[in-house]
């Protein structure tokens, strides 16, 4: 079984009190469904699992019921030996977006309080939900601001999970945890990796790159350890990526979404990696393919990386939101869709011009999965920072690099500091650890080791009495 990180999460909600149903999002094929059913498993005497897909007459139980007992009484009905133990029973509710009753009913169930309910989807079928997750992720809005149709605001948590990223694919891969200790010590002690770790750590990372962290095509690698498995499971989610697209896309986009997803290869392979939608069919503009681009992010396919020409805090208000760049999600998407050699290239290091574009999508993948928003600085002058993020209160660009080579946009930024306010600089590539001035290099595969959690505000106790005090002088003259 394939160890994950939310499984942590779910411990913490599970044990906060007066927690609310949880929704876990996230893109198709992602494990939603697996780590459910496992936790709940694990952690309740009693679990009520449906899928609204597969078991589409569970609907009924929730038609007209704004009532726990009477939602119960109908599943009950529905389904043999069913046992619900107040504070020992978890309903899971799967493919929510089909059932907008269900979503709805944890306003009821948060109320009643005697049961968990973990739902699980991919949303799309909410109308209005994807813009609202896209304003979410971009922290422009927070989880109890959602209003839409029927969700039952303050009545839900929202978890949106990921594919794994390459610690738990390392996990995955019996790595010893003692390893990825001693990695995160030389990586913040800025000490070199010794040769034999280095080496076999490089040969994972190649690994996670032509495989991805889709759990299907990673259980299909660990049970085969065959290629031609791994792509025939990225086949079939791919398949289903394109059904969701017919249903539940807007009639005006469904023609387009494919076309948009398709160019994103060719997209990242110009010098200008900007998204073109020309690119995306000759003569093509915003306005005929602007709401599918969306549609594939609202889907958790796509992640945008905003331009800014400027090298400062905050980020996202020196965004450009009609200048970005499109990666995919997980690595593993992009490498399905490029030729059948590729995965063979990238085990035997063999890329040619494209591997700048793969190891930038890496980054846009480790970023994504830890929750990030992405953005890049470039000016019309030619000067380019492939990535920047937040660290400890500070604008600090990321440089990826495929090959050994000099980053010469990044030297030019850190020796004019008053011009550009940046102190230190990373750049990944095929390096060991290593120093020179603000510039750090690393090894691509410690980009999952980035610490980019958001900085602990501590604020200071407020002397009312003083505040009230001065007040009250200050009115007296």
């Amino acid at each position: 079984m394939l160890k994950r990180k939310i499984e942590d999460t779910l411990t913490k909600w599970k044990n906060k009190t007066g927690h609310k149903p949880l929704v876990i999002m996230g893109i198709r094929q992602c494990g939603k469904t697996f780590i459910a059913q496992h936790f709940a498993a694990e952690n309740y005497k009693s679990v009520v699992y449906m899928n609204f897909i597969k078991e589409p007459e569970r609907i009924n139980a929730f038609a007209g019921s704004k009532d726990v007992d009477k939602i119960l009484l109908n599943l009950s009905a529905q389904i043999q030996g069913v046992k619900f133990i107040p504070g020992e029973t978890c309903l899971i509710f799967d493919e929510i977006q089909e059932c907008p009753e269900a979503r709805t009913s944890l306003k009821f169930f948060k109320e009643d309080g005697r049961f968990d309910v973990i739902a699980t989807g991919s949303l799309l079928g909410v109308q209005g939900y994807g813009d609202e997750l896209r304003k979410r992720r971009r922290k422009l809005i927070r989880n109890e601001d959602l209003g839409i149709n029927s969700v039952p605001v303050g009545s839900e948590e929202i978890l949106e999970m990921y594919p794994l990223d390459f610690e738990e694919f390392l996990w995955a891969n019996g790595v010893n945890p003692e390893v990825i200790e001693a990695l995160r010590i030389l990586y913040n002690e800025e000490t070199p990796v010794p040769a034999g770790i280095h080496v076999a750590m490089k040969n994972y990372l190649n690994l996670y790159v032509a495989i991805g962290g889709l759990p299907a095509p990673v259980n299909a690698f660990l049970a085969t350890n065959n290629m031609n498995a791994v792509s025939e499971e990225y086949q079939a989610i791919l398949k289903e990526y394109r059904d969701d697209m017919i249903k539940y896309a807007p009639d005006k986009d469904k023609p387009h979404i494919r076309e948009c997803f398709n160019s994103i290869p060719k997209q990242l392979a110009k010098e200008n990696k900007k998204f073109q939608y020309s690119k995306v069919k000759p003569g093509g503009r915003g306005e005929a393919f602007a709401g599918s681009l969306q549609w594939l992010e609202d889907a958790g396919i796509i992640c945008r990386c905003y331009n800014t020409d400027i090298t400062g805090l905050p980020m996202e208000g020196n965004a450009k939101d009609n200048v970005f760049k499109v990666y995919t999600a997980d690595i593993g998407l992009l490498i399905e869709m490029l030729s059948p050699g590729t995965r063979a290239d990238i085990l035997q290091g063999n890329l040619g011009g494209f591997k700048g574009a793969i190891f930038e999508n890496l980054m846009a993948d480790t970023l994504h999965k830890k929750r990030q928003n992405l953005y890049y600085f470039q000016k019309d002058s030619g000067l380019e920072l492939d990535f920047l993020v937040r660290m400890k209160g500070e604008c600090v660009p990321l440089e990826v690099k495929a090959r050994t080579s000099q980053a010469k946009s990044a030297q030019t930024v850190l020796k004019h500091p008053d011009k550009y306010g940046v102190k230190h600089i990373i750049k990944f590539g095929d390096y060991n650890v290593g120093r020179e001035g603000q510039l750090l290099t690393l090894p691509s595969y410690m980009q999952f080791l980035l610490d980019l959690e958001p900085e602990e505000i501590v604020l200071e106790p407020i002397d009312v009495d003083a505040v009230n005090a001065l007040a009250e002088e200050i009115l007296n003259h």
